[in-house]
């Protein structure tokens, strides 16, 4: 094709979308700010979860490692990022813990995908969550580790700091970097066939722990 036959063709298609009509703006009136009191906004948040088939736990930072050992039980091996505060948890079961360190010379985790379906918890933080939903963002944040071991793991147990929950979604949004790989969770996984036959841990973990810690 000629470079006159190009051009006529680019001018033509030029043409056409200028006599397109434009698309009406979109309105955005939408709230990005919450008028709620911080202890609505956590009661918002726990009822949502708990509508959703989470448990959910309000901790201390004295009494956070006493629920989590409570909450693995008395022999499950369990996983922490590398970057989790181990303050948080109970001295007793440091034998039974692995941490998943992403400067491992096996990669970004220490672990396989078969080695995690063999683990039986995990432990994170989280980066924010959303109480108008009952949503909670993990964004990869060196506490919360990468997707994996989160949607492997048959039991989550993920620590969500009170100054984290917000109550929309915009608030919930402004707070995860954009650029990164976000994981959403609204309790624990559960899907419905065509009959609305319950499943639980198709997707993810079959138990949700939440531990509001404040």
């Amino acid at each position: 094709m000629s470079t006159d036959a190009k051009t006529e063709i680019l001018e033509r298609l030029a043409g056409a979308l200028s006599d397109h009509p434009q698309a009406p703006e979109i309105p955005r009136a939408y709230r990005r700010h919450s008028e709620l009191s911080r202890e609505e906004i956590v009661d918002m948040l726990e009822d949502r979860l708990l509508d959703y088939k989470a448990n959910v736990f309000r901790e201390a930072a004295e009494t956070v490692a006493e629920r989590i050992a409570s909450q693995l039980g008395a022999s499950a091996r369990y996983v922490i990022p590398e970057g989790f505060d181990t303050a948080l948890l109970p001295e007793d079961t440091a034998a039974r813990r692995v941490i998943v360190d992403p400067n491992d010379s096996r990669g970004a985790s220490a672990l396989s995908v078969r080695e995690l379906n063999r683990v039986d918890a995990v432990v994170t933080s989280s980066t924010v969550s959303c109480a108008q939903t009952g949503t909670i963002f993990l964004s990869g944040r060196p506490d919360e580790g990468r997707r994996a071991i989160t949607l492997v793991p048959d039991h989550h147990i993920c620590i969500v700091p009170l100054e984290t929950v917000v109550e929309l979604i915009p608030e919930a949004i402004s707070r995860v970097e954009p650029t990164v790989p976000t994981t959403m969770i609204s309790g624990p996984s559960a899907t419905s066939d065509i009959e609305l036959e319950r499943v639980e841990g198709v997707h993810g973990p079959r138990t949700l722990d939440v531990i509001l810690l404040g």
